[in-house]
């Protein structure tokens, strides 16, 4: 690989870092009781509030239409998913000090599976939260559901729901973009000596 594609590379695997400080989506919650709205952020560690009390709010809202709690401590994908990203950070740097066009796009291949398994596993989540409630809830609406979007709005009550990426999602996908012009750079830069060969055969025959 050139120095330069190593360096992109490498620029690729760094902004995972901030995976660890940023998070990855966000969903809110607008209501005439809540004209500031109410939310929480999802890390790949965490789930919190958006201001100090919103999830415990929310907690609070949940009970009494039936919705089981939202406790991070007991969510797997909180545990998994820093060394998983952890390897792929540190897996990109060795690829941009040793790698070649190859294993660029295998990375870029498992990142985007990657992904897509945790938007769907984000979408299970979401589903089972919403739909499946205690039937002892103090408030219960015969086939009502409270599934937020995976992304955009959607009316639950009289509450706006918001489902949006946030800053680690952009993270992931400069992430991605980067990789993938680093492999298609690397791909051009094989197929030059090509072209000029064909080109002097070319000037040959004539």
């Amino acid at each position: 690989m050139k120095r330069t594609n190593r360096i992109w590379m490498g620029i690729a695997a760094l902004l995972l870092i901030g995976l660890y400080f940023f998070p990855i989506w966000s969903i809110s919650l607008e209501a005439p009781q809540y004209p500031e709205g109410i939310g929480i952020n999802i890390s790949i560690n965490s789930i919190e509030g958006k201001e100090p009390n919103d999830l415990q709010n929310l907690n609070g809202l949940n009970h009494y239409i039936g919705m089981k709690p939202i406790q991070p401590d007991s969510i797997p994908e909180l545990r998994f998913m820093p060394p998983i990203i952890g390897f792929m950070l540190i897996g990109g740097l060795l690829i941009a000090l040793f790698g070649n066009r190859k294993w660029v796009l295998t990375w870029l291949i498992l990142f985007v599976i990657l992904a897509l398994v945790g938007l769907a596993d984000f979408y299970i989540w979401e589903y089972n939260y919403g739909h499946n409630l205690n039937p002892n809830a103090p408030i219960k609406i015969p086939g009502m559901s409270y599934q937020p979007p995976l992304i955009g709005s959607k009316k639950i009550m009289n509450f706006d729901a918001t489902s949006l990426p946030h800053i680690g999602f952009y993270l992931v996908f400069i992430s991605m973009a980067l990789s993938g012009w680093v492999w298609w750079k690397e791909g051009d830069k094989d197929q030059k000596p090509e072209r000029k060969e064909m080109n002097r055969e070319a000037g040959a025959v004539v």
